[in-house]
């Protein structure tokens, strides 16, 4: 498996926000959505703050692939469930890099919708 470099995981993780494109059944990319992105040790997630009914999480589902865009970094990607129970250390991840935002605005990632939409950012080769 592939991945993240040193350079990429700092570039991406220290970016305010994050370009995500799900890869369509087709394989083309759908438009860009702008979302939040932390690390946590060396992976990188994001939320969907509609939960698993909004739009661009349910394009991640066709393939479970897409591309992100960061920190000047561009890299395909793998759109993975966590393999553990991270939420609590992602809620802590989430508060800690986004807390000048209004605390309503950094809540919305922290509900249970949110954290019920969860993916892992896996680098494809």
């Amino acid at each position: 498996m592939t991945t993240w470099t040193d350079d990429e995981l700092s570039k991406i993780a220290s970016a305010d926000e994050l370009q995500i494109a799900p890869r369509r059944k087709d394989g083309t990319l759908a438009p860009p959505r702008t979302i939040w992105v932390v690390r946590h040790g060396d992976d990188l997630y994001v939320r969907s703050v509609r939960g698993r009914s909004s739009d661009w999480f349910r394009g991640t589902q066709a393939r479970h692939e897409g591309r992100v865009q960061a920190g000047g970094v561009s890299r395909d990607v793998s759109l993975t469930e966590p393999d553990t129970d991270v939420s609590d250390d992602l809620d802590a991840a989430y508060r800690s890099k986004y807390h000048r935002y209004a605390q309503g605005i950094v809540d919305s990632v922290l509900s249970q919708q949110a954290r019920a939409a969860t993916l892992r950012l896996v680098p494809s080769p």
